[in-house]
């Protein structure tokens, strides 16, 4: 499990861009609160070496998807706690609701730096929430 922010990144297939090529479906880390990407450390060198090569041929988009399979895809998210597969209103949800929890933990605890923390990313993550909401309503 990998955090950011104090959020706890979600696993998902991503598109990046590397130089001039698109590599599409890459197991990634997604922040939901900052907006963080990271390639899945498990799979960084494997990508390296494919978007190098891809840069070298002059290729303008690659799939990843050639490169990993299902089996191999479950193991690489084995330990995200939340994984993006497509709903992402859920991800949102499942997020709000672990930052509630830990709300809570730190009103018991009487801790206001880290209960700020959490209203903070409580309020972005409603927000982006709503504005998901909004976008899929048009």
């Amino acid at each position: 499990m990998s955090f950011c922010c104090g959020a706890s990144m979600i696993g998902a297939l991503g598109s990046l861009r590397h130089h001039k090529t698109y590599i599409n479906n890459v197991p990634i880390l997604h922040c939901p609160v900052c907006n963080r990407i990271d390639v899945h450390p498990r799979i960084e060198e494997e990508f390296e070496i494919l978007s190098e090569y891809a840069q070298t041929d002059d290729t303008p988009e690659v799939d990843f998807k050639e490169y990993v399979n299902g089996e191999s895809l479950k193991n690489i998210f084995e330990n995200c706690t939340v994984i993006d597969e497509g709903r992402i209103d859920e991800v949102f949800r499942q997020q709000i609701d672990s930052a509630l929890d830990l709300l809570s933990v730190a009103k018991m605890l009487k801790d206001r730096e880290w209960e700020e923390s959490l209203k903070k990313r409580l309020n972005r993550l409603s927000e982006r929430l709503n504005k998901w909401k909004s976008q899929k309503q048009r």
